[in-house]
């Protein structure tokens, strides 16, 4: 793994190099590998170890950057080379800010130790191994597994010539595992830094229950019905509104929330902040320009609180006709590297309850239904429209009747087509906030929800 003493000595060199104003380098890479399995036997096993140099340059007020994944001295040259040449053909940005300072993360702030031994010392035999009990589910079921496990240890690292050193290493694994029968199947994921947060095992049974329970599914006319979302359903919807929350979406007139920062737009239930520094989260606690992020509340009690900032857009904004429409303005730690047109975006979401009030459990949100319909997750997920957040999709890998309490077996996958900000509003019961994986958006901390009238519009024939 690259330290940060390497990290430290490779920016050295990368000045030697450099005739500009001002020098950035970001390093981001690492070790990963990844077990794949399909058919009940392992398909494929790799393993990698790469690093890639990105080099910005500030000529003038114009900037530019360059990439390499190599590190010796002439390709280091070759990239500082690039990146002035791009530079001084660009025009003056009349925006761009000087370089983040030391200051702007003094390694003095919270810490989140998220790298470990038992995380990075995982080797092809003992991804094998779970593999290889994951297989005995099925066997024991009589059902078709496919899925992956994967393992890595990555680093983020940005340095410049303003003095700033940021260096953060963390540790991921990751389970996937789907179970088939003939005319049904089930789905579980689990990532964590600790690859001892998770069971395999316990994934694998719960989603061969699924299989087993779905099986023979029947047909249900399309309507609106009250859902139970598990947490990795509530997560791929949720995923598509974040964007919005950043400064530049609201410059550009592209977020849903201009003109409703300050308002109530969602449920009086519904909390949601952005904390990299949760237990439960991962990532890095600095941002692209190596900014410390914030902990952002941007939602309290159904109100839009805050929005997140990269440096460049809080100075664009605060001048903006916007600056007394969107709350406090100020860094949060949430840019991408420059030069973006994106602006920034909150990455380590936090769902919660925001009234007092005793937490759920599916099985109770299950007994307290007299009709409805369980979700094990969604995919295909697309926007329809931007301004009421009106999605469409499939449910998948798990979808049960819920009649008298009880689940009454499995049902057709549907479409829906539902507005997000309605959702927000229709929460009947949460759950306790869990980290959750899924496969259209990043992992979250979120809870189940228990929702009314979500809007299914169609009938698959699966």
């Amino acid at each position: 793994m690259l330290t940060k003493d390497k990290a430290q000595s490779i920016f050295a060199r990368v000045l030697k190099f450099s005739s500009a104003d001002e020098t950035e380098l970001l390093i981001s890479g690492g070790r990963s590998a990844l077990t794949r399995f399909a058919n009940n036997a392992i398909t494929q096993n790799v393993a990698e170890e790469n690093y890639t140099l990105s080099v910005r340059v500030n000529v003038n007020g114009r900037t530019a950057r360059a990439t390499t994944n190599k590190f010796d001295d002439e390709s280091i040259r070759r990239v500082v080379e690039a990146a002035t040449n791009l530079a001084k053909v660009q025009a003056p940005d009349p925006d761009l800010l000087p370089m983040a300072d030391a200051s702007a993360f003094d390694g003095k702030g919270p810490a989140p130790a998220r790298n470990f031994f038992e995380t990075s010392t995982m080797g092809p035999q003992e991804r094998a191994d779970a593999v290889e009990k994951i297989v005995q589910v099925a066997h024991k079921q009589k059902l078709t597994t496919a899925g992956i496990y994967s393992t890595s240890e990555s680093v983020d690292a940005i340095l410049n010539s303003s003095g700033l050193v940021a260096y953060y290493t963390q540790t991921s694994a990751e389970c996937s595992i789907t179970m088939l029968a003939p005319d049904s199947s089930g789905w579980q994921k689990a990532n964590s830094p600790d690859a001892r947060n998770f069971d395999p095992v316990q994934l694998a049974e719960i989603a061969a229950q699924k299989a087993k329970a779905s099986a023979g599914p029947q047909d249900l006319a399309p309507g609106k019905y009250t859902v139970i979302l598990e947490p990795a359903a509530v997560l791929d919807l949720l995923g598509f509104i974040f964007w919005d929350w950043g400064g530049q979406a609201i410059l550009d007139e592209r977020s849903f929330l201009n003109n409703r920062v300050g308002t109530k737009l969602f449920g009086e239930n519904i909390s949601i902040s952005d904390d990299v520094y949760h237990p439960l989260q991962s990532g890095a606690p600095f941002d692209g320009e190596g900014v410390r992020r914030q902990r952002v509340l941007l939602v309290e009690k159904g109100v839009v609180s805050n929005l997140v900032y990269a440096r460049g857009t809080a100075e664009k904004v605060r001048k903006s006709e916007f600056a007394d429409k969107v709350g406090p303005v100020r860094a949060t730690g949430h840019g991408f590297p420059i030069p973006n047109e994106i602006g920034e975006m909150p990455m380590n979401i936090v769902l919660y309850s925001g009234v007092a009030g005793k937490s759920r459990t599916v099985d109770e949100m299950i007994g307290g239904t007299d009709e409805g319909i369980l979700v094990t997750r969604l995919w295909y997920i697309r926007e329809v429209d931007p301004y009421e957040k009106i999605l469409t999709g499939m449910t998948r890998d798990g979808t049960f009747l819920v009649k008298d309490g009880q689940i009454r077996g499995g049902i057709r996958n549907f479409r829906f087509n539902q507005s997000m900000v309605a959702l927000l509003n229709n929460v009947l019961e949460m759950g306790e906030p869990v980290r959750a994986s899924g496969e259209e958006s990043f992992d979250m901390v979120v809870p189940a929800m228990k929702i009314r009238d979500f809007n299914f519009t169609e009938v698959t024939k699966f």
